[in-house]
């Protein structure tokens, strides 16, 4: 017997991650929680991009937007290895709560009250977490935030690039110049200022 649940004991330890669930604090529909996010809309997913290390980005097309200036298509990170994830797929539609993580990048946090929109009420497990069905979800935003226009793509400075990290080629070339750069530094240094 004690062998037994020395081993049920060792079984649950070492599978512990599986037994963790998704715990995101109970959040209700208010002005309050709406004023957390710089950005909130409904929209249809046109592309879903998986990227490294499971993060990914999700491209919609606005169809209504209650908070924030953006474009009529929009892209949202997320972190695919949260314990909270949900699969995206194109086509769905959702309401999105975001904050800018960097001029003009959008992070989704899991724990925002970003929800799919269901065919099947049944199936929305969103309505007994938030406390409120989808549709109720999209009255409060139309009456209480409004409905906004979202930019066309020739309204924002199509070159403007904000905070890209460079690719790995441009990453060591800019090594290798920057190195170069303090030899030559160095060496002329030495030269010059005996």
């Amino acid at each position: 017997m004690k062998l037994q649940l020395t081993i049920l004991i060792s079984f649950l330890i070492l599978n512990s991650s599986f037994l963790i669930a998704c715990q995101c604090p109970i959040t209700s529909l208010s002005m309050g929680e709406a004023n957390k996010y710089d950005i909130i809309f409904r929209g249809r997913i046109v592309k879903d991009t998986l990227l490294e290390f499971k993060k990914g980005e999700v491209t919609f097309e606005i169809t209504e937007l209650y908070k924030g200036i953006i474009q009529s298509r929009f892209t949202v990170r997320f972190d695919g290895s949260e314990e909270c994830a949900q699969p995206f797929a194109v086509g769905e539609e959702w309401i999105i709560y975001t904050n800018y993580k960097q001029a003009n990048m959008a992070v989704m946090d899991w724990c925002s009250r970003s929800r799919k929109y269901f065919k099947n009420v049944k199936l929305d497990f969103y309505a007994v977490t938030y406390g409120c069905s989808y549709d109720d979800e999209l009255d409060f935003l139309r009456n209480k935030l409004g409905l906004h226009k979202p930019l066309k793509a020739s309204e924002e400075k199509a070159d403007w690039q904000g905070n890209q990290l460079p690719t790995q080629v441009e990453f060591i070339v800019y090594l290798l110049l920057s190195i170069v750069g303090v030899v030559v530094f160095i060496y002329l240094t030495k030269r010059f200022l005996k």
